[in-house]
């Protein structure tokens, strides 16, 4: 406390949607308010009678069954972090080491991926010439990657692009597409390389070989590494024993324990008041002031909440500044996505589902994605003797499945299943899990649209945006986005 006679008036600050990055930033302003000087009273608003976002877990009979992530990877250390200090560590589990690995459709059947294949490089020469996913001309050319130069520019470029280039056509059509493309249910064709894995572009530049680099991370790893199995490195993931849900109810309790939390209320809008503070308006027809405000929604939703935000006419530089960034704020494209929730007997199955999931290229035009063993990731997620599969469709690639009702979506998830993997007899349940406009598309130019909304934002004091829209798609990305914001408001309103 500056003067130990004259209390400091705490500093008022909303938070805008109870996702990972609002529950996040709520959580981090709290933390800040216990060892800053200033205090803050933190008020955090959320649409829905839930928190989490599209995260959400049930049980259904026996089944623990996940609406959206399953999972979070570990080598991003914010979600681990924030786990620790809400005391969650002790209920964080890996994945299953016996299953460990990927599947590719191939010509209809499903193909493993080849061990150490780290998204877009190998890491190992020869799980790669032994597989039957490429042709000899295919894999000639993928070696070529090891002789080819770096690139001069160092400009953004599509993932497509950048893999076409490296490793040839048939390596993008055959695995590289459905692997990459499936984590942000995106066209590859227009996604930026530098938003979505500029890590290979660090590898390039540094290496000169994507190749070169795997071997060298894989050897630095392989002493005191597991096995981490193919197409992805699921050593890395962890989730709560009893599900996803676990983390977002238990931030929800730390929160509420310093933060007013008011649920089933929507923001209409956030309007700058000429004195410095924010007037916020909600579906419930109340206004409050506050000195600070956190917009934690998605890009078109903060977009909309931002748009009538000044007040005083003869503010134009602040309402042309905020204008703009809900200009660029809807610029940012969405993809919209379901999953299909289905419990099966083991024995209704002719494949032995021996992996944690199956990834399906554009080329095979099915009208799946990619299927989710979830029960093989993870125990207590089905009962003995069944499994739990979660059937993804529609995305960027195939927008036209969501026209659909969830009646002919999930016959064409059950016809798709027993296709491709023998699924047979009756499943124990169904559901369909809708997302609409939930994924945002990194396309190219997204880092400098990202760069020109941060530096309009950082002319209005007082305001701080997170979420998925802008450095990454996973739990620990928005996780980190929150925490940030939180941050950078909290120094900007101690200094005030």
């Amino acid at each position: 406390m500056p003067d130990s006679e004259t209390p400091s008036v705490p500093k008022r600050i909303a938070v805008i949607g109870g996702g990972a990055s609002g529950l996040a930033a709520a959580h981090r302003l709290i933390e800040l308010s216990n060892e800053e000087s200033t205090r803050f009273e933190v008020t955090l608003f959320e649409a829905s009678d839930t928190v989490g976002g599209v995260a959400g877990t049930r049980r259904i009979g026996d089944y623990l069954m996940e609406t959206g992530p399953d999972m979070f990877i570990t080598n991003q250390p914010a979600a681990l972090n924030l786990c620790q200090r809400i005391g969650l560590s002790d209920e964080l589990i890996p994945t299953e080491t016996e299953h460990r690995g990927s599947l590719v459709l191939r010509k209809g059947k499903p193909v493993r991926v080849p061990e150490g294949f780290m998204l877009i490089s190998p890491a190992k020469v020869w799980p790669v010439l032994t597989s039957r996913i490429f042709s000899p001309l295919g894999k000639l050319r993928m070696g070529l990657e090891y002789l080819l130069p770096r690139k001069k520019e160092q400009t953004d470029e599509t993932l497509a692009g950048f893999v076409k280039r490296r490793f040839g056509s048939e390596a993008f059509d055959r695995l590289i597409q459905p692997l990459v493309g499936g984590i942000y249910t995106a066209d590859p064709d227009k996604l930026s390389l530098q938003a979505t894995l500029p890590r290979f572009l660090e590898m390039e530049q540094k290496h000169r070989s994507l190749i070169i680099a795997s071997r060298k991370q894989a050897a630095a790893r392989e002493s005191g590494s597991e096995n981490d199995g193919s197409g992805a490195r699921y050593g890395l993931f962890t989730a709560p024993r009893n599900g996803i849900s676990v983390l977002f109810n238990r931030l929800l309790k730390v929160v509420r324990e310093g933060a007013v939390v008011r649920l089933g209320e929507a923001v209409t809008s956030v309007s700058k008041q000429r004195t410095g503070g924010f007037s916020i308006t909600s579906n419930s027809g109340a206004t409050d002031e506050f000195d600070g405000v956190v917009v934690a929604l998605p890009a078109f939703h903060s977009a909309k909440t931002l748009e009538p935000s000044v007040t005083d006419r003869d503010e134009t530089s602040l309402a042309d500044s905020m204008r703009k960034i809900s200009e660029l704020l809807n610029e940012i494209e969405y993809s919209s996505a379901a999953v299909v929730v289905s419990g099966h007997q083991l024995s209704d199955i002719e494949h032995p589902l021996d992996a944690f999931g199956l990834v399906i290229p554009a080329i095979e035009n099915r009208k799946v994605l990619a299927i989710s063993f979830t029960s093989r990731k993870f125990p207590g997620r089905a009962p003995k003797g069944r499994i739990l599969l979660r059937t993804f469709v529609g995305g960027a690639m195939q927008p036209e499945m969501l026209d659909q009702s969830d009646d002919e979506i999930t016959k064409t998830v059950l016809a798709e299943l027993k296709s491709i993997l023998g699924v047979n007899g009756e499943p124990d349940f169904t559901e369909v899990c809708r997302y609409e406009r939930a994924m945002p598309q990194y396309h190219l130019g997204h880092c400098e649209r990202v760069a020109r909304i941060r530096e309009l934002v950082a002319k209005i004091e007082g305001l701080e945006l997170a979420g998925n829209a802008f450095s990454g798609v996973g739990i620990p990305d928005c996780i980190s986005s929150g925490e940030s914001a939180a941050e950078r408001l909290a120094e900007q309103l101690v200094q005030a």
